[in-house]
């Protein structure tokens, strides 16, 4: 149910502000809608912390963005190794470039995107009152978001993240006010979220529930006799819709938590499709030797030439040291015997072995990918980019392998 507005009279600072007032299980919850690149946001959050008495402060960040934003050096901290190791290279490389979207922001507005959960977040801590953390983490989320898409739509969305990154021009303002009323995630996606339900779904409506299924576990797991009063601080674009699910929401929080957080199944026809070529080809080859050894060792020099040129090209183009180029010559035609870590990530573990990430290559990240000769300067870029570009001229020679085979032999 609703509940009046509070005694206090409104404050100057409060005018205007989105404020939704729920009361549900003993907890008044007060939800504030917050612009994310408005600092009259950062002043409504403080004000109200400074006139209202609260027991917790709920705010829509993940484990994640919220250690981010409490040390923005963390990331100088990163595991290049691990991360390579782990396939965690897509989720890295959408970080920094949403990163560098709201730089740009953060340069043009004058004040740091989410600088209102910080000051909740801060405001909290000097009141000794528990934080609480709502958000799914932005991995899964993005990695929902981009599987709710068709294949066709994820090369827009990918063709649409780079080039956010080299953009040169100021964001328009009219993006600028959308951002106000909407969602980080969501303006970083506008045009195609815009167009599609699904994807939409996944950046909004979904971490709708989640958050208000947070709440409730929150709550539950505090439970108290005496009332109890949450500031939730959550971009306005959430505002309405985590308003209703909380005041009619009936389902299990835990299970909808556990629901939500999960990453969506990887699709299988990829790499079906992938061993599915491979066995032909070798199959080719095999079949290459049957007739004739000089055919089947021209047959398997061609697979070794391909795959293995294609890839050290590509560990070419990223600027590798010679023995990155050698790693990724060598890991790529023996792939389909070898599970595991792909030649990219090999090429790219040698490449941050030989010119390790120095701390001012970190410190500089962000700056220098906005240009495109920073990827080649920023050791770190270009390990990332050696990873991709190996993969990428992987893929290729095997596809050219292929048909150069089947040409020769039939």
């Amino acid at each position: 149910m609703s509940v009046p507005e509070t005694d206090i009279p409104l404050l100057p600072a409060l005018q205007g502000q989105p404020i939704e007032r729920v009361q549900r299980d003993n907890v008044e919850y007060v939800l504030l809608g917050t612009a994310h690149v408005s600092r009259s946001s950062m002043e409504a959050v403080e004000t109200l912390l400074e006139y209202e008495h609260f027991d917790a402060v709920a705010v829509e960040l993940c484990e994640g963005r919220a250690q981010g934003m409490r040390d923005p050096d963390a990331f100088k901290q990163m595991d290049l190794f691990k991360v390579i190791r782990q396939g965690k290279v897509g989720m890295v490389a959408a970080s920094l470039v949403l990163s560098t979207f709201q730089k740009r922001l953060a340069d043009q507005s004058g004040i740091q995107p989410g600088a209102e959960m910080k000051a909740a977040m801060d405001g909290a801590e000097q009141q000794q009152m528990p934080v609480w953390l709502i958000d799914r983490e932005v991995g899964t989320t993005l990695k929902r978001a981009w599987h709710s898409v068709g294949v066709w739509k994820r090369f827009g969305l990918l063709g649409g993240l780079l080039a956010s990154v080299f953009e040169r021009e100021d964001i328009q303002q009219s993006e600028i006010e959308k951002l106000k009323q909407g969602d980080m995630l969501e303006s970083a996606f506008s045009e195609f979220a815009s167009e599609s339900e699904s994807l939409f779904e996944a950046l909004i409506g979904e971490r709708d529930r989640f958050m208000a299924a947070r709440l409730r576990e929150e709550a539950a797991r505090t439970a108290s006799e005496d009332p109890r009063r949450v500031l939730v601080v959550i971009g306005a674009g959430h505002l309405k819709g985590l308003a209703e699910l909380l005041r009619t929401s009936h389902d299990d929080p835990s299970v909808t938590v556990s629901d939500l957080a999960q990453s969506p199944p990887k699709a299988r026809w990829p790499k079906w499709l992938a061993a599915g070529l491979v066995l032909l080809v070798f199959a080719a080859i095999a079949y290459a030797f049957h007739r004739n050894a000089a055919l089947g060792a021209q047959a398997l020099q061609s697979w070794v030439l391909f795959t293995g040129g294609f890839a050290a090209l590509g560990a070419l183009a990223a600027g590798g040291h010679p023995l990155s180029i050698l790693a990724a010559f060598i890991a790529a035609p023996i792939k389909p015997f070898r599970p595991g870590i792909p030649a990219g990530g090999i090429s790219a573990m040698v490449e941050a072995w030989i010119r390790r990430p120095r701390v001012a290559d970190f410190d500089s990240l962000r700056d220098d990918i906005v240009h495109w000769s920073g990827w080649w300067k920023n050791r770190v870029a270009r390990t990332l980019l050696n990873f991709f570009l190996v993969s990428l001229g992987t893929i290729i020679g095997e596809y050219s392998a292929g048909i150069h085979i089947f040409k020769s032999i039939f």
